[in-house]
């Protein structure tokens, strides 16, 4: 693999490339209207697209703003259906191939077999060798402060001038990153778009190496902004907080949250929406008060004949997946036994049925 991609931008510009992409971008959103009214003319917008980017005339459209509040409230900036063209075609094309496998192995989200699930069993793989190698040892667990709002788009950019030297790339890699709304405009990049989660990855990339590279650490993953180290001693981790710490300020201006803390393994590591032990792993406390409370709400609207049951089911069924990862059976079962909805008919039963298998 070389250094730096070079001359790679117009090679792999051309109609076929941006076709790929809009049917990747497209996916599970085909009948959203602007997709629709994008599909109708589909070969000309294309082309005029290819040909904006091939001229250097592309600009970024206007986002458009709305807020999610799970699992806590976010502004999330969404870019017009073209732009999500021109993103799906940037990461898949330059991205993915030359720069992702630049990563550490321990680092995960938002890449292909490295989800919450894979986070979590590296986690608990990691303390049971420390533990069969080294006996008891400490955890040091971190997250960044507001991470997303606090990333430095000149830093980002130069830290991507050491992946990429093409100067066609590098202009509409600038015009990715700093053609956006923001009431801090020096700092942050938005929340939502495809590309924001890879150049995040990028920026914290920076912390690995240095971990890896420098610290010398061997038992280290990361999900995002959330990481976990373990140490033999809690001196280890008061010396280790500190050296990140300054290396974060003075590298990447970005700080640890306060809830970043040290603590013997045996309290568990509260990790992508588990405890993780290192003979058992649990839900955490918030993802089963969210099911109780859910459940609630759902067999009042069952018992007053309004419940969607198609969605009910859907999100019912996510959450027992996400607890099939852990020691939960009981939880389930009982979970279960609560829903006013789950037995009112055949159809429910079936469902039911499927549900329940998927447990075994």
């Amino acid at each position: 693999m070389p250094k730096k991609i070079k001359n790679k931008f117009y090679d792999v510009l051309t109609f076929e490339k941006l076709l790929q992409a809009h049917k990747r971008a497209r996916k599970h959103k085909a009948y959203k209207n602007e997709v629709v009214k994008f599909d109708m003319n589909l070969e000309n917008n294309l082309i005029n697209l290819l040909n904006e980017l091939r001229n250097g005339t592309y600009h970024i459209g206007k986002y458009f703003t709305f807020k999610v509040y799970e699992p806590k409230e976010r502004n999330i900036k969404a870019l017009p259906y073209r732009d999500r063209i021109v993103h799906q075609w940037y990461v898949e094309e330059f991205i993915k191939p030359y720069i992702v496998p630049r990563f550490i192995n321990t680092t995960f989200a938002c890449l292909e077999n490295r989800g919450t699930h894979h986070a979590v069993e590296e986690v608990q793989k990691q303390m049971r060798i420390f533990k069969r190698n080294h006996g008891d040892f400490w955890v040091l667990k971190c997250d960044i402060k507001k991470f997303f709002y606090n990333i430095n788009p000149r830093i980002l950019l130069n830290i991507i001038k050491k992946y990429i030297s093409d100067p066609a790339l590098l202009n509409l890699t600038n015009i990715l990153i700093f053609s956006k709304e923001n009431e801090y405009p020096n700092v942050g990049i938005p929340i939502g778009n495809y590309t924001s989660q890879f150049f995040a990855n990028i920026y914290l990339n920076e912390l690995d190496q240095f971990v890896k590279r420098v610290l010398k650490i061997k038992y280290y993953t990361r999900y995002m902004d959330d990481f976990v180290l373990l140490l033999k001693t809690k001196k280890e981790c008061i010396e280790t907080k500190k050296t990140i710490e300054d290396f974060l300020n003075s590298n990447l201006e970005l700080e640890l949250n306060s809830k970043s803390r040290y603590y013997p393994y045996k309290m568990g590591v509260n990790f992508c929406g588990y405890r993780i032990f290192t003979t058992h792993r649990l839900l955490r406390l918030s993802s089963k008060k969210k099911i109780k409370k859910n459940i609630k709400k759902w067999n009042l609207k069952y018992d007053n004949g309004t419940l969607d049951l198609k969605l009910a089911m859907q999100s019912f069924n996510s959450w027992l997946g996400h607890s099939s990862h852990c020691n939960s059976y009981k939880l389930q079962q009982k979970m279960i036994n609560k829903c006013h909805f789950l037995y009112t008919n055949s159809t429910d039963l079936e469902i039911e049925k499927n549900l329940l298998h998927d447990m075994e």
